[in-house]
């Protein structure tokens, strides 16, 4: 991430005028003490550039990020915590979308359409420029349970840029979706990459299972987002029957390919425990603390 344009942005005159520069305060006096007009300070607020993990790579033809690598967004202000503080988008889950969307300065990007990494690092970038590098919140170790607080450096997590690039029995289609090769049966699967969108739907989809206490079924959901084609065949029910049906050994390998070739921004962090001294990598957990710090 780098700052755009963030020197001289308040109210400064250009020598190159040849007009001296107005005094700071509310007003501007001419040399006789008359106060010549009402002349309040302008401010603009700094923006920063993000890079996108998915250098733009994986969106459509005619997509507004298609093969873009960044996008820009405005430093938080008090308004976006008017944002984060609003009881009726924290209620309808949409509070960071609402955020996210009035950062982006390109108002043609839809939040929902960005890719899931893509999301993710705005939404650090974003918690960046509000309240700093440095997360702190409590976290419970592993080994020992015990809850202690932890200090994450946000500008440490590494990058990855996805792609079918030294994955083995992986390839990419000029659509950009993935053709995986099963170990098991042998299947080969056609995969997209997640959305916002899908994020949302898979959301809205286990609220409702919990709600008619239907049983959750979070990963084979997920997989019928994601999974477009078995064999070439794009039938629904086929795609489907096939996901019912996937032996374990093939699924683990299907989350282990997404997770080389999903662009992405990796959370992860060493965490040391003070009371077991257990030491291991730990994901960087998005609690209300995140966006909400005390």
């Amino acid at each position: 991430m780098s700052v755009r344009n963030n020197e001289n942005r308040i109210n400064k005159s250009h020598a190159s005028d040849g007009v001296p520069p107005m005094p700071i305060g509310d007003t501007a006096t001419e040399e006789n003490g008359n106060v010549a007009a009402n002349m309040p300070l302008s401010f603009s607020t700094p923006t920063e550039i993000v890079e996108l993990p998915s250098k733009g790579k994986y969106y459509p033809a005619g997509h507004v990020l298609h093969n873009v690598d960044n996008v820009e967004i405005k430093y938080m202000t008090a308004k976006e915590e008017d944002i984060l503080s609003s009881r009726s988008l924290i209620r309808k889950g949409i509070v960071i979308d609402r955020l996210l969307s009035n950062i982006l300065l390109d108002k043609r990007i839809n939040v929902d359409d960005l890719l899931v990494g893509d999301k993710n690092m705005v939404i650090v970038a974003a918690r960046i420029t509000g309240y700093g590098e440095m997360y702190d919140t409590n976290v419970n170790c592993p080994v020992c349970g015990l809850a202690s607080k932890y200090s994450f450096d946000l500008t440490g997590a590494d990058i990855n840029n996805g792609g079918a690039l030294d994955v083995d029995g992986v390839t990419e289609t000029e659509s950009g979706t993935f053709k995986i090769t099963l170990p098991r049966t042998k299947v080969e699967i056609e995969v997209r990459l997640l959305t916002g969108h899908d994020e949302k739907n898979l959301t809205q989809i286990l609220e409702k299972k919990k709600k008619y206490n239907l049983g959750e079924s979070t990963f084979t959901d997920q997989l019928r987002a994601s999974i477009v084609a078995v064999n070439g065949n794009a039938d629904l029910g086929v795609v489907g029957s096939f996901i019912e049906s996937m032996p374990a050994m093939d699924s683990r390998h299907y989350r282990n390919v997404m997770a080389k070739i999903t662009p992405n921004i990796d959370m992860s962090q060493v965490f040391g425990c003070q009371n077991c001294g257990h030491e291991g990598d730990m994901e960087v957990p998005f609690t209300a603390d995140f966006f909400w710090p005390k």
